[in-house]
């Protein structure tokens, strides 16, 4: 049980897929400027995180890996080349899943994340995650784990980086860094404060 503490707090904080790796930049800048929408899309990721990523798992354990097809009488075929268009796929499946309840659940917050929801698709986060638990060969429910950890370390940044930026609308921020260049001051800064959770073992 406490390994998998460990590796929740690992990935939410320790490992923060955004301000460790800088995955997932684009849409983390983009709908950060409202706090309402960060949350949205922060629940968004979270609920795409946690369903693909052991959902990648299994795809490559019983499809892709070498002798994963014996189960149906194939035993030497090899898809392991495929992982990066598998992957992907089963991203979109469920990221157009997540539009489709936005959708009929909030039309406002639907509207309101606009282009950055379809966008989850390239959302190198989530994609990182599916690649990271292949790479470091977790089990199934160690997918789960980071899965929904990275997800949610990187709402939690997307929700502090609005909360700031909410309080920078009464600030004096000189002219040439208005917009984007304060943000990525701010999340550098982010950065640097998540780095004291390194060491960190349960």
């Amino acid at each position: 049980m406490i390994h998998y503490v460990n590796l929740m707090v690992k990935s939410i904080f320790v490992e923060n897929m955004l301000l460790a790796y800088f995955l997932g930049m684009c849409s983390f800048l983009g709908c950060s400027k409202r706090t309402d929408t960060s949350i949205g899309l922060g629940w968004a990721v979270i609920f795409v995180s946690t369903i693909t990523t052991p959902l990648c798992w299994a795809v490559k354990h019983f499809f892709l890996r070498k002798g994963g097809l014996s189960w149906a009488g194939i035993n030497n075929l090899d898809l392991t080349f495929l992982i990066f268009i598998t992957f992907i796929a089963v991203i979109a499946a469920f990221t157009q899943l997540t539009e489709m309840i936005v959708e009929k659940v909030s039309q406002p917050l639907y509207n309101s994340l606009g282009i950055f929801l379809p966008l989850i698709v390239a959302n190198c986060a989530i994609l990182g995650a599916a690649l990271f638990i292949d790479q470091r060969e977790y089990t199934f429910l160690e997918s789960v784990v980071f899965g929904f950890g990275s997800g949610s370390g990187w709402a939690l940044a997307i929700l502090a980086l609005s909360t700031i930026r909410k309080k920078l609308g009464y600030s004096n921020i000189p002219g040439s860094l208005r917009g984007g260049g304060i943000a990525m001051i701010i999340t550098g800064l982010m950065a640097i404060g998540f780095m004291c959770f390194s060491g960190i073992s349960l």
